[in-house]
């Protein structure tokens, strides 16, 4: 018995490497000088997540929908509950 992979996009292709080479080529240029900055004055408790952070904005940047998912976002409009939402219905428990 076999299973399908539970990483990729939809698209069938392979995401972002998790690592900062690869991070960097897929940013687009404007971004990429940023991304190297916060990772130059990362220390070791918090370059994990500046790493993170950005790799999720380059898996955002190669989505052809990227810019309208943002947008959404932004304005409020994107579907879901937002973490807020949440995390106010969880205090009220």
């Amino acid at each position: 018995m076999s299973a399908a992979p539970l990483h990729g996009h939809h698209d069938g292709s392979q995401p972002v490497s998790r690592t900062q080479d690869a991070v960097a080529a897929a940013l687009p240029p404007a971004q990429r000088m940023e991304f190297y900055r916060e990772m130059g004055e990362a220390d070791v408790d918090t370059i994990s997540g500046v790493l993170k952070r950005w790799w999720l904005r380059a898996e955002l940047y190669r989505d052809p929908e990227g810019d309208c998912i943002h947008a959404a976002v932004q304005a409020g409009t994107a579907p879901g509950t937002s973490a807020s939402a949440v995390l106010r219905r969880l205090g009220a428990l």
